[in-house]
């Protein structure tokens, strides 16, 4: 027995379900752009990477041009084009991608009060990061991640708070952000360049050659 579209019983059409279903998704009613643009900022303040119009609208249910349409509104509003007051931060397309960033007038505010909140230690979960990172620099969240087997978003916004790393640049593929070390770790460790980082090769079990070299590209 093969399986075959059930006829309309009215018409006999064979496709008429199939047409039904495309027709009630078609006129299933939009989401006003105030709507989508609620959900949009409900999202944007979570991402810590770019993101697409295309991711967007997957994740708010929205068809892209009216997530455009609704990105458009936002930027506006936070930047006082709709009569309200220019905001402390601005809705920003970075590498094809769209993210909320603090606005560069505000950064040292931002930097001091955050560091003035912070531990004057770092955690063996940060340093050990630190360590990925300037070893393997440019390198992305995920790449270390991986390394360490371990979600490092948090560790990574306290590294960034401190100063000891900064974003490089974002990836025009990916939109992922790369990230380097900051001269403010070459301070602290009291070294004038990441060439005197030690060699790391004799604390490894395996004692892999040219790993030294690896890590630093």
């Amino acid at each position: 027995m093969t399986d075959e579209p059930s006829p309309d019983l009215e018409t006999g059409d064979l496709d008429a379900p199939a047409s039904r279903a495309r027709d009630q998704r078609e006129s299933a009613p939009q989401l006003p752009v105030a709507g989508v643009a609620r959900r949009l900022e409900a999202i944007l303040l979570v991402v810590e990477e770019p993101q697409s119009l295309v991711s967007l609208a997957a994740a708010v249910g929205s068809p892209v041009p009216a997530v455009r349409q609704a990105i458009e509104g936002l930027v506006a509003d936070y930047d006082g084009e709709t009569g309200g007051p220019v905001r402390g931060f601005e809705l920003r397309e970075v590498g094809g991608g769209w993210r909320l960033y603090v606005r560069e007038e505000h950064d040292d505010l931002v930097s001091e009060f955050v560091n003035a909140q912070a531990p004057s230690r770092l955690s063996q979960a940060a340093l050990e990061t630190l360590a990925v990172i300037a070893y393997k620099q440019p390198v992305t969240r995920s790449q270390v991640a991986s390394i360490r087997a371990v979600n490092v978003d948090s560790v990574v916004r306290t590294l960034l708070s401190r100063g000891l790393i900064t974003e490089l640049f974002t990836d025009a593929e990916t939109g992922a952000i790369n990230y380097g070390t900051t001269d403010a770790l070459l301070v602290n460790l009291g070294i004038n360049s990441l060439d005197e980082l030690p060699h790391i090769s004799p604390l490894l079990d395996d004692g892999a050659d040219g790993f030294d070299e690896e890590a630093r590209r």
